[in-house]
């Protein structure tokens, strides 16, 4: 287990994916009433569409829910507005209540802030109402180069770069290497499964297996003596080279609505990392033999 970042007086409550990534979410929590307590949402555009979700018609209470079955309808929404997405036809809040919400009506517009905020963080989408009061919406694609995100993201143009961003994330979080099955174990509560072919990444397996790996952003290692067999991961020579474990550090605390200190085994390492890329590199070892200065004398003789 990853040690949680210090407090700041906020209330405590770790969910399993804060253990997972070493620190305290602000992802979805319960309150005190039972309902997700709302997260200001990190996605741009989105404002509106929110807005427009919380006039959704709110059904009698019917107890508090597990943040187990609140993760499982926040990604069942996901996957719902991504497949709707491929047509490109607006998105009927109707339709989400119907076919996905069901008897989660009374957190609707918190379970749709935090789908909004994870399509946002890990697939590049910004939701967005298509007029006010309209109860429609759009997936705008939002991976266009801005500075501001472009180097949490590492500049790349992919909807594939968050999930690599993520992989990376949990390398560095689990002390620079982590075991294949605890990496599913995370992503599966993002809607990402290994034997199941998902509507952006295609083949998650092969993409972070085979893909990530042939592109040598990840390193993919089989771990000796265990039963049943298990690999690795840690980060790939290309990684090093286009991104920093403070620019990880910081998309996951982006991730996570918190402050790269929160995590400060993990801030030191990355500043130290830091310090080291801004150091110039060692001169090279001198040539063999005579030196230029000698073969001029010798040939002055």
């Amino acid at each position: 287990m990853l040690p949680r970042p210090r407090s700041r007086g906020r209330p405590s409550g770790h969910t399993d994916r804060d253990r997972d990534w070493g620190g305290r979410g602000a992802d979805s929590r319960a309150s005190r009433g039972g309902a997700a307590e709302e997260a200001p949402s990190t996605s741009r555009g989105a404002g509106g569409a929110l807005q427009g979700a919380r006039r959704a018609d709110a059904s009698p209470a019917v107890g508090p829910r597990s943040q187990k079955q609140l993760e499982l309808k926040v990604a069942e929404l996901v996957q719902f507005l991504l497949i709707k997405d491929q047509k490109k036809i607006p998105i009927k809040r109707s339709d989400m209540l119907k076919h996905v919400v069901g008897d989660y009506r009374d957190l609707f517009p918190d379970l749709l802030r935090l789908a909004a905020e994870r399509l946002q963080d890990v697939f590049g989408y910004t939701l967005a109402e298509l007029e006010p009061k309209s109860h429609s919406y759009i997936l705008v694609n939002s991976l266009e180069p801005v500075e501001e995100d472009a180097e949490l993201r590492g500049d790349q143009g992919t909807p594939t770069t968050g999930l690599l961003m993520i992989v990376l994330g949990l390398v560095f979080m689990k002390g620079n290497a982590i075991k294949e099955t605890e990496v599913w174990d995370f992503l599966r509560r993002l809607g990402v499964f290994p034997a199941k072919r998902h509507v952006v990444f295609g083949d998650p397996k092969r993409l972070i297996t085979e893909d990530f790996v042939r592109q040598r952003y990840l390193e993919y290692r089989r771990i000796p003596h265990t039963d049943p067999v298990d690999y690795e991961f840690q980060w790939g020579p290309r990684a090093r080279l286009e991104t920093s474990k403070m620019k990880v550090l910081k998309f996951v605390a982006k991730v996570h609505k918190q402050d790269p200190k929160d995590w400060p085994a993990q801030y030191c390492e990355a500043l130290a990392d830091e310090e080291a890329r801004a150091r110039p590199p060692p001169a090279g070892p001198a040539p063999s033999g005579e030196t230029a200065e000698g073969r001029r004398g010798k040939g002055a003789g």
